[in-house]
């Protein structure tokens, strides 16, 4: 049978048992009997439940639990059955003679897998080691009209894992832990920065300039002003701008939007951290990274070690730190002297490669290599630093090179996990390099930044010696989870129009 005939078959049968359901439906209401009924107070979750009886072994206490029923097998006047919570799965043992004619041969008729159900009943161990709880009482609280996946296979279709995320969650157990994670892992650096004193705030999501990242923006239009404003494509701006009002720790975990494509590392829209702190540099960001992150690590893993796609990340500080000039030895395979000035367009001729913008400088020719010859070949946590000033428009100058920005970039399994630098707070050559971004973006760079004369405006009253950071969430999650694909860790990833 082809696949598309299994499919074809698969829908059939599921179509078949929702109109059984439907039915069933219209049975429980000429009886009586409400399909979606209020509320039964419970007094614990499953794995709550299970731990009290493993510590005092009540076999008198009765607990009432709800979930949703995962498995049913019948056995003549009794059923075996498993019933999940947020917290787990416990099995259930419903007797005939314990609830009564009337509600077992209700549950026998009306009841089906995926119904979430109200149980209330002691515990005990079977005789094949499994506790359980045997039901004195029974109720439907919520009838499900649909066939979950099959018990073994779970959610298998990932398309339709990522459209119908409810179902991947009750299904595939990795899918809750993972996100559960994601949860913990966010936490944890929520809790390391207010111990250091940062405070969290919320800033626009719409933004009257495209700014703060080199990025393509999501364009809208407000009515009631009758202007377009754009969906931020980072928070950057407006965080310096609390720091210049003096608060001088910083930070906020949010949503960003890139109207950019979509791959196995991105998503339109997706979440990032980005903290600022007065009186530092960006060697007080990467040490700050570096603690964040192993923080993360430990507290959830309880090991500086994890697995990512089958390699072994060690998150042992200090991380690696590389010069873009040595990465592109070291990693790259280039040698120094075709990297100098006077041999960099052989590099180019000699691989076949063309930049988009004609007349690009030495250092745009080097980040250029770094991203075609280095970036995806870096596998343990690297810091790359001695980035050209002209990738760099919102970070200050290093004290020793004014060529290069003080500025860093943390890397893992070959993708960008942070960003950070030394903020540029001179407010006349910030408006000399907004200037050359819009000379850019008129040159055809549809990611340059715009020119923002109220950041500028905000500078001249005095941005402290500042640094900042900025630490993709999502992809943070990928590598602690081992997990390739981006879709996996967001709940809801933008998908296209379903046919």
């Amino acid at each position: 049978m082809s696949e598309r005939d299994e499919l074809k078959k698969k829908f059939e049968a599921e179509s078949l048992e929702h109109e059984v359901r439907l039915q069933k439906v219209e049975e429980m209401k000429k009886e009586g009997i409400e399909p979606w009924p209020q509320y039964k107070p419970v007094s614990n979750t499953c794995k709550n439940a299970v731990e009290e009886y493993e510590e005092k072994h009540d076999e008198e206490k009765v607990y009432s639990l709800a979930g949703r029923l995962m498995s049913k097998r019948e056995h003549g006047k009794t059923v075996f059955g498993n019933i999940q919570d947020r917290s787990g799965i416990i099995q259930i043992y419903i007797n005939k003679k314990e609830i009564g004619d009337s509600s077992f041969d209700n549950f026998q008729k009306f009841f089906d897998v995926g119904d979430i159900i109200w149980v209330k009943g002691s515990i005990f161990t079977t005789k094949m080691g499994e506790i359980t709880l045997k039901v004195k009482e029974l109720e439907l609280l919520s009838k499900c009209l649909h066939p979950l996946p099959e018990k073994y296979h779970g959610l298998v279709d990932i398309e339709q894992r990522y459209r119908q995320r409810y179902l991947d969650l009750i299904s595939n157990p990795e899918s809750r832990i993972r996100f559960q994670k994601r949860s913990k892992i966010i936490q944890s650096i929520r809790d390391f920065l207010i111990k250091k004193d940062f405070l969290e705030v919320e800033t626009p999501m719409l933004h009257p300039i495209a700014g703060g990242a080199a990025a393509r923006p999501f364009v809208t239009h407000h009515n009631t002003y009758d202007i377009d404003l754009y969906l931020r494509i980072a928070p950057e701006l407006y965080l310096k701008r609390l720091v210049v009002g003096g608060v001088e720790r910083v930070f906020e975990i949010n949503r960003n939007f890139r109207n950019e494509g979509i791959s196995t590392k991105h998503n339109p829209e997706f979440t990032m951290i980005e903290f600022y702190m007065a009186h530092g540099n960006y060697k007080d960001g990467m040490e700050l990274t570096e603690k964040l992150i192993q923080k993360s690590v430990k507290e959830n893993f309880n090991s500086l070690d994890v697995e990512f796609d089958g390699k072994n990340i060690s998150y042992e500080a200090p991380f690696k730190r590389l010069t873009i000039e040595e990465s592109l030895v070291e990693i790259g395979g280039l040698c120094k002297e075709q990297i100098c000035p006077k041999k960099i367009d052989e590099v180019f001729s000699e691989h076949n490669l063309e930049m988009a913008r004609k007349n690009a400088s030495y250092g745009e020719k080097i980040f250029f290599l770094f991203e075609i010859f280095v970036e995806k070949k870096i596998v343990q946590p690297t810091f790359i630093i001695g980035y050209p000033i002209e990738v760099s428009p919102l970070a200050k100058r290093d004290p020793n090179n004014p060529e290069i920005a003080a500025r860093f970039e943390l890397f893992v399994c070959g993708m960008e996990l942070a960003n950070g630098f030394t903020e540029l707070n001179d407010p006349i050559d910030q408006e000399s390099r907004f200037k050359q971004q819009v000379e850019a973006k008129k040159a055809g760079d549809e990611e340059a930044h715009e020119h923002d004369a109220d950041y500028v405006r905000a500078l001249e009253y005095g941005l402290p010696p500042t640094v900042g950071v900025g630490i993709g969430i999502d992809r943070l999650v990928m590598l602690l989870t081992n997990t390739t694909s981006i879709k996996d860790v967001i709940l809801f990833p933008t998908l296209k129009k379903e046919k």
